[in-house]
């Protein structure tokens, strides 16, 4: 029954964002959507209930995670807009290997999606066996993997190393 109502609750919660609209028929409808889905999805396994981010460590690394977000997506826009702009220096695009402390699948994919959202830096593919992302960077770092990994997802699974087993 737990494992119901927090997929119940995490359905509901992607449906609000998702339709973004307050009536009495959209709520009804995504009440009963959510509750069909949660009960076909529940035997398939255990989920994170959504709960468990009402832990003052998970609240205090969340708002970590999401203000250092923040401030890379807002850094990297004005930078590329001012580099577009003022043609100075030239974009040096390029595909750049770097290593991930991540093992799990939510680690991996928490880093992919999350550093996507920076325009530096687009992900392109998962090694899972030597434990490398590949990306696409707007400017290629000069010192190689570890200038890259420095440069591109090491704060970002610092934070998320407490987040994700």
């Amino acid at each position: 029954m737990k494992r119901v109502a927090a997929l119940f609750v995490w359905c509901l919660a992607t449906w609000i964002v998702l339709t973004w609209t307050a009536t009495i028929e959209q709520a009804a409808f995504g009440v009963g959507i959510s509750l069909v889905v949660a009960v076909a999805l529940a035997p398939l396994g255990n989920v994170v209930r959504p709960w468990c981010l009402l832990s003052p460590r998970v609240l205090w690394r969340m708002g970590r995670l999401t203000i250092f977000v923040l401030v890379q997506i807002a850094r990297a826009n004005v930078s590329l807009a001012w580099r577009v702009w003022h043609r100075r220096p030239a974009l040096e695009s390029g595909l750049v290997v770097t290593p991930t402390r991540m093992r799990s699948d939510a680690g991996l994919a928490a880093v992919g999606l999350l550093s996507s959202l920076i325009v530096d830096n687009q992900i392109v593919d998962v090694d899972r066996g030597s434990h490398e992302l590949l990306y696409h960077a707007v400017t290629v770092p000069e010192g190689g993997r570890v200038s890259a990994y420095h440069d591109i997802n090491e704060g970002l699974e610092t934070i998320l190393l407490g987040l994700v087993a």
